[in-house]
């Protein structure tokens, strides 16, 4: 009777909407295959771009997965965790966001039915992360190292990688052309993590091979006042002074106010300004520096001043711009010319300033220190020059990622077919449930050659076929068999060039393993509104 009069004891807001359970897993797993099947025509060198429009009224046309998934409006909060597997892609590896959502939705998908019939979420993923852990090492047993090559050896193994890339890229009709272009500026920055040392400018207009690698620095020409006309528009050898400081007359604040006892003060004032930026400007003149920039404003006095005395000036430089000139060129940004020194300016062999289509162009080249490159894309619409950025980006940080994991593996689905016979022939030798939920892992990495089939119109049946009767070979010369896009059957990825980074297969299987480990753990967050949520069973 007491244990009847307890009260009821309430956690949630009143209203909340709760689900659990199977039902809710298998929501989870809907949600997550529905997200995948968006960038799954995406997917190889005859993937199709998607159009997104958003509210704002933006056009974007993509087929990066990341790009994509990213412009998505997705409220389903195991649905988000395929975003955030992209965005931790891209960032990480800058390619392969397309092939890790697809992977993480058929794992799920292959889960679904052992989930229907009542398997617990923990045994399935204990024996996805077996699989996975299984899978890296395998990987790192395929991968061909790149170590002790010369350096044009170097450069013809990156512009393979760089070449699968852009190969399913808007661009991919000039894949060799902006391979060789990636390559050279990623070398030219060497080692260094500073991605933000390449950069790559925009200009609409021409033809995609009107593009060109600057081995230095290059800016659009920032706002100039009269007077810049007559000044030089280029140097050889010349000094470089970059400030962080105004060289213009200041403009009195509103409401300024001057007490004067006798009206001659005020020319003394007038004149006490004029020696002020006069005085600044002789100590940049005195330095001995040929060209001038700063990232604040650079008057029309200053403008005349240094035209009369055969100096180039800029003002207004991004603060991104003037860090890569200062890295490329040697130089200090100096907050004050007081004690300007030579150590503290930069130089490089030819400064000019020249056209590219309709924008000016100012062009540090031969630059001491290095360590900087520029890619100036030219392209007809502003979405494709867009699309061609974010290709340059993938590709830029795949070739940066093999040069310092130094590997590579077979790329057209290979690496995935030889890992699914692996992961087959190991579930042979373990007993219970487990072989069940490996060789469903296993399946599921056949997605990949698949897809590729399908997207290109081939018979994904056929040719699947052919893959599985070529690794199985016990001379194991198939392992380098993939989808041959060309002709429609396989061939060796390896002999025919099409490599990636195996970091690209490493950082995407431990996301594959983690998105599907979380969104078949059934721990879905509330939905936005109503309070819907779910516990771990």
């Amino acid at each position: 009777m007491a244990a009847m009069l307890q009260p009821q004891i309430i956690l949630l807001k009143e209203g909340t909407d709760t689900t659990q359970g199977k039902a809710q897993l298998v929501s989870n797993i809907n949600a997550c295959t529905a997200t995948a099947d968006v960038v799954r025509t995406t997917l190889g060198p005859r993937g199709m771009d998607k159009l997104i429009h958003d509210n704002k009224g933006t056009v974007t046309i993509s087929n990066d997965g990341a790009t994509i998934m990213k412009l998505l409006d997705i409220v389903h909060p195991a649905a988000k965790i395929l975003v955030d597997i992209a965005k931790s892609q891209d960032s990480e590896v800058g390619d392969g966001t397309t092939t890790v959502v697809l992977l993480a939705g058929e794992f799920l998908k292959e889960a679904k039915p052992f989930i229907e019939d009542g398997v617990h979420p923990q045994n399935l993923i204990r024996s996805y992360r077996t699989a996975c852990y299984l899978a890296l090492e395998k990987v790192k047993e395929l991968a061909v190292s790149i170590e002790g090559k010369s350096l044009e050896e170097k450069k013809s193994l990156l512009a393979k990688c760089a070449t699968t890339t852009l190969s399913s890229k808007l661009i991919g009709g000039e894949k060799e052309f902006f391979a060789s272009m990636v390559v050279d500026a990623v070398i030219a920055i060497g080692y260094e993590d500073r991605l933000n040392m390449i950069g790559i400018k925009k200009v609409p207009g021409g033809n995609m091979r009107d593009s060109f690698l600057v081995n230095g620095v290059a800016f659009k020409k920032t706002f100039s006042y009269a007077g810049f006309e007559q000044q030089p528009k280029k140097f050889v050898n010349p000094k470089i002074l970059l400030l962080n400081i105004e060289l213009e007359l200041k403009s009195e604040k509103e409401n300024a106010e001057i007490r004067l006892s006798d009206p001659s003060q005020y020319q003394s004032i007038v004149d006490a300004e004029w020696n002020i930026i006069y005085d600044k400007l002789d100590k940049c003149v005195q330095s001995g520096a040929k060209v001038v920039l700063s990232r604040l404003a650079i008057g029309d006095l200053a403008t005349q001043y240094f035209a009369d005395r055969d100096i180039f000036c800029a003002g207004r430089v991004t603060e991104e711009d003037l860090q890569r000139v200062a890295a490329a060129t040697g130089g200090t940004v100096q907050t004050s010319v007081n004690n300007i020194i030579d150590e503290v300016l930069g130089t490089c062999e030819l400064f000019e300033e020249s056209q590219v289509g309709n924008e000016r162009f100012n062009i540090f080249c031969g630059c001491p220190s290095g360590h900087t490159a520029t890619i100036v894309l030219r392209g007809g619409a502003d979405q494709f020059i867009e699309e061609a950025e974010r290709s340059l980006h993938d590709a830029i940080m795949i070739v940066r990622r093999a040069m310092k994991n130094s590997t590579v593996v077979a790329g057209g689905g290979a690496i995935d077919m030889e890992l699914s016979r692996y992961l087959r022939q190991h579930a042979r030798t373990i007993a219970g449930k487990s072989q069940l939920f490996i060789n469903s892992y296993a399946k599921a990495l056949e997605v990949i050659p698949r897809q590729l089939c399908d997207n290109a119109g081939f018979d994904a049946t056929d040719v699947l076929n052919k893959l599985r009767q070529k690794h199985a070979l016990q001379s194991g010369e198939g392992a380098n068999y993939g989808v041959d896009i060309n002709t429609g059957g396989i061939a060796d990825s390896f002999a025919n060039f099409v490599w990636e980074p195996a970091v690209v297969k490493s950082e995407s299987a431990q996301g594959e393993a983690a998105a599907s480990a979380m969104g078949g753990r059934g721990r879905g967050g509330a939905f936005p509104g109503r309070g819907r949520g779910m516990r771990r069973r």
